[in-house]
């Protein structure tokens, strides 16, 4: 049997200690899939007397990631660290120039610094495998760069934060604001360190922009990603939107259209019965669509010590078989530069506006609507509050940027009052 492979571990939070259990747990099973041994030869982290979940005192301590990245001992460096700059990117910089293979769980640092870091490992004959970067426990990645290689891939459409699934099908469930269940969450630890990293989009767009890069040979383009969090939702909206049928959910999508490459994270109305419209809490789920093999839908775990350290082993794994794979699916080198494109596809949208309760009101608002060629397919309207009218309508299919010219034209019919809300519908 070969030698074994050895790891250098850097990061022991949620994640690190998580696969330090793996590796202990599951000693023997994982050198026979691997076909040779996993060894630890060293580890890191901020804290080392910190009491953590598991017993690390037979593993050698290096204060610095660094040079735990430049041990001689040291085959593969795993970086469970976090940040997409600092210590986690000069540590994965040092294990490169000295020849290690990388496993990262950090898609933060990927969506900022992932063509660099790939073409500098390939221009070594290493690798750099981030399974565990996207959607915790759920193999998008393999799927995308593997599974699926002989499809060209049409869409890349799912639920990408388990926070921000998890804080909406809670308002929904407990008919409470946006506000108390963020506090929930956040009391649960759910949040991140900086909320806006969840709550914002943030974290599901650099999932996003990683997914894209795969499905569709561009190089890595965050910045490029149109983000709208979950902050607007308000739980009328989940109200309404649950009585005409549909569910909100941060929603990702990546496509290639003829404009360019269209990558958006926002806000969006899913039929309720549909498998996104059904998922609730913490999961993710990821739907894949290529051109050969349909639509496939992974669903499981988003976060989480167990899952997200599954995901890690599995690269390990890889790596230990002598499996060797481009970073993004092709040769980093080869990857191009997409040209960013805003949503052209029509889609129905969900309006919700109030409006003064005085008569012609709505046939204001419907004429705004149609000279910018959006028809309604369905409207609402509900109980009056004081002198306005709560409205919703659903529209026909249209474009966004007929929806956003409508809606900058309807302060000026003197009839709506407040800022009206749109919601894309998306069909799955």
């Amino acid at each position: 049997m070969p030698e074994p492979l050895r790891l250098g571990i850097a990061g022991l939070g949620t994640v690190g200690i998580g696969t330090v259990k793996i590796l202990q747990r599951h000693a023997e099973l994982l050198s026979r899939r691997a076909g040779r041994g996993l060894s630890v030869a060293a580890i890191s982290a901020r804290d080392r007397t910190k009491n953590r979940d598991a017993d690390i005192s037979c593993y050698e301590w290096e204060d610095d990631p660094v040079a735990l990245a430049r041990r001689e001992d040291v085959d593969v460096y795993v970086e469970l660290m976090g940040g997409a700059d600092g210590p986690a990117l000069a540590a994965i910089r040092a294990a490169i120039e000295t020849g290690k293979d990388v496993v990262t769980a950090n898609k933060a640092l990927l969506a900022h610094h992932g063509q660099q870091l790939a073409e500098a490992a390939e221009a070594k004959g290493h690798v750099i495998r981030f399974e565990a970067a996207v959607a915790g426990g759920i193999p998008v990645v393999k799927a995308l760069t593997e599974g699926l290689a002989g499809n060209e891939i049409r869409r890349v459409v799912g639920v990408m934060n388990g926070t921000c699934n998890y804080i909406l099908t809670r308002m929904e469930e407990s008919g409470l604001p946006y506000t108390d269940i963020f506090e929930e969450a956040r009391q649960l630890g759910y949040l991140e360190a900086d909320p806006e990293l969840d709550v914002g989009g943030i974290d599901a767009g650099h999932k996003l922009s990683l997914l894209a890069s795969i499905a569709f040979g561009t190089r890595v383009s965050f910045d490029a990603v149109d983000l709208e969090g979950i902050g607007r939702v308000s739980i009328d909206d989940i109200h309404r939107a649950r009585d005409m049928g549909f569910r909100i959910k941060l929603l990702g999508v990546a496509q290639m259209t003829g404009r360019g490459l269209e990558q958006r994270m926002s806000p969006c109305l899913v039929p309720a019965d549909s498998p996104l419209g059904q998922l609730q809490g913490g999961t993710n789920m990821v739907v894949l669509e290529g051109d050969s093999v349909g639509q496939v839908v992974l669903r499981g775990a988003g976060a989480g010590a167990g899952p997200t350290a599954s995901a890690v082993m599995s690269d390990v794994i890889e790596i230990a078989r002598g499996t060797r794979l481009s970073t993004f699916g092709q040769p980093a080198a080869t990857l191009t530069e997409p040209t960013p494109a805003r949503s052209s596809a029509p889609a129905p949208y969900y309006l919700r506006m109030g409006l003064t309760d005085k008569p012609g009101a709505l046939a204001k608002v419907a004429t705004v609507l149609g000279e910018e060629g959006i028809s309604i397919d369905r409207m609402r309207q509900y109980g009056h509050a004081d002198t306005s009218a709560p409205v919703l309508i659903v529209t026909h299919k249209t474009t966004r940027e007929a929806v956003d010219h409508a809606l900058r034209r309807l302060p000026a019919t003197a009839v709506v009052l407040g800022d009206p809300v749109a919601i894309r519908i998306e069909t799955v």
